[in-house]
């Protein structure tokens, strides 16, 4: 199997964590709570907090805020956290760029891995391969075998360099063994715009952002890059029951904490995530947007992140890749 495909698909071994004896949980939280979403308001990541601070703060009784500080693929909201007390009052809705970041930009202030306590993946929004409707393929398996056919002449667009879009871009390739030329944009809008007018061929964007184009008819779904099928979109096929065995790479959204925050706390936020995502009408308003409800143990989001900087780490050094 190829080393890259294989750091993806095993799991590494439970990260250890830190115990911390601030405030107890039971006396948690006293005062409001911000979580911070270092992208802009609207989209998915900004939506899925609003979610939970709602939530939270019907549970709590303490109010939640939340804080929209956007900038360079989510790392200046990251940074502001890094830096923050580690007291639970503070948190980060984190999302699968921070571990893509870790990778790719040269100069980042902080360590992913090291200095965030992972708390609970709330979502995770399967990435899809859709085309413009004037590309003759119907199916993927009919799409890899025009890509390999036609190598370098198909692009594919992306919200940027760096971006999910770009690096699982990169990993099909790779997987798959074909030839097809990124084309960055400032941002999903204007490369889906550009999909959809014919100037690329292709995206890996995500459930989210992609259905209402294709409920429209104004680009086609191939398949879904996760392992299991969307609940939005049921009868596409997943790359891993097509083209791809055991080919699973989508966008987590969760909630990280500065290191050294209470493990009691953690845990506490952590089980609060896990009850959110698995009440009906939460769960359904999740499933509208194409998000998969996942709410795990901090442990299992640790297992996560680590398997995910040590596979983007390998991707990006393969590809070159390097944001300064």
């Amino acid at each position: 199997m190829n080393p890259l495909r294989r750091a993806f698909l095993i799991a590494p071994v439970a990260l250890a964590c830190g115990l911390a004896t601030a405030q107890p949980a039971s006396s948690y939280p006293n005062k409001p709570i911000r979580i911070i979403v270092p992208f802009t308001a609207g989209g998915t990541t900004d939506l899925l907090a609003r979610i939970l601070a709602q939530r939270m703060t019907l549970a709590w009784g303490q109010p939640v805020v939340v804080e929209n500080r956007p900038g360079v693929g989510g790392t200046i909201g990251a940074a502001m956290v890094a830096r923050a007390p580690a007291d639970g009052y503070t948190l980060l809705l984190g999302t699968v760029h921070h571990t893509i970041a870790q990778a790719v930009y040269k100069n980042l202030t902080y360590d992913f891995g090291r200095d965030f306590a992972p708390v609970s993946v709330m979502a995770l929004v399967p990435n899809v391969v859709v085309v413009n409707n004037a590309v003759p393929a119907k199916t993927i398996q009919e799409f890899v075998a025009l890509a390999k056919s036609q190598p370098g002449k198909l692009n594919y667009g992306t919200a940027g360099t760096g971006t999910a879009h770009h690096l699982i871009g990169e990993m099909f390739k790779l997987c798959a063994g074909v030839d097809v030329v990124h084309v960055p944009y400032k941002g999903s809008g204007p490369a889906v715009a550009d999909l959809m007018g014919g100037q690329v061929q292709v995206m890996f964007d995500t459930v989210t952002s992609a259905l209402p184009q294709v409920k429209a008819h104004k680009t086609r779904a191939l398949a879904v890059t996760t392992a299991k099928r969307s609940s939005a979109m049921p009868d596409l096929p997943t790359l891993s029951e097509t083209v791809l065995p055991g080919f699973d790479v989508g966008t987590w959204f969760g909630i990280v904490a500065p290191t050294g925050t209470p493990a009691p706390i953690v845990e506490k936020i952590s089980d609060e995530i896990s009850r959110m995502v698995n009440v009906p009408e939460i769960r359904r308003q999740l499933l509208d947007i194409g998000a998969e409800p996942v709410g795990n143990t901090s442990t299992q989001m640790g297992n996560q992140i680590k398997a995910e900087l040590s596979a983007y780490e390998a991707l990006a050094k393969q590809v070159k890749l390097v944001v300064e």
